[in-house]
C-alpha cells in the first residue's frame, strides 16, 4: 500500500507516481517527497539510499527528484511506536509511570518530607 507519510492515508490513484505538487487529501501533506520515497534513508548520506541525488532541504516538501519511487508500504508512520513502548517501559522502571503515587503531587510531598517547608 502507498500511504502519506503524515497521516498514513492509503494514496489511491490509477498513477504509478504523485505529481510533484500533489497532495494527501487526509492531511494535506505533499506527496511526492522525501518521506514518501522508497530511497529515503534517515542514515545513509545526503539520507537517500541513491548517493547522486540533490540536497533536499524540506524532506516533507515537494520536490522533482526524478528518482522517487513511492514506498511500498503498511503504515511507515509507526516509527514512534517503539520509541513510545521504551519511554513506557523506562518510566515503568524508574516509577515514572503515570500513576498518582508518582505523579507531581506525590513528589512534591515527598521534597516537604526531606527538606520541610
Amino acid at each position: 500500500m502507498r500511504r502519506c507519510h503524515a497521516c498514513g492515508q492509503e494514496w489511491i490513484s490509477d498513477k504509478k507516481q504523485p505529481d510533484v505538487k500533489e497532495f494527501c487529501e487526509g492531511c494535506g501533506a505533499y506527496l511526492h517527497c522525501c518521506l514518501n520515497c522508497k530511497f529515503y534513508d534517515e542514515h545513509a548520506h545526503n539520507k537517500c539510499a541513491i548517493p547522486t541525488t540533490d540536497w533536499v532541504g524540506d524532506r516533507a516538501g515537494c520536490n522533482f527528484c526524478d528518482e522517487f519511487t513511492f514506498v511500498e508500504a503498511e503504515v511507515r508512520g509507526k516509527v514512534d511506536e517503539p520509541k513510545a513502548r521504551a519511554r513506557g517501559e523506562f518510566g515503568r522502571l524508574f516509577g515514572d509511570d503515570g500513576q498518582e503515587e508518582y505523579g507531581a503531587k506525590k513528589k512534591r510531598e515527598d521534597f516537604e518530607k526531606l527538606f520541610g517547608d
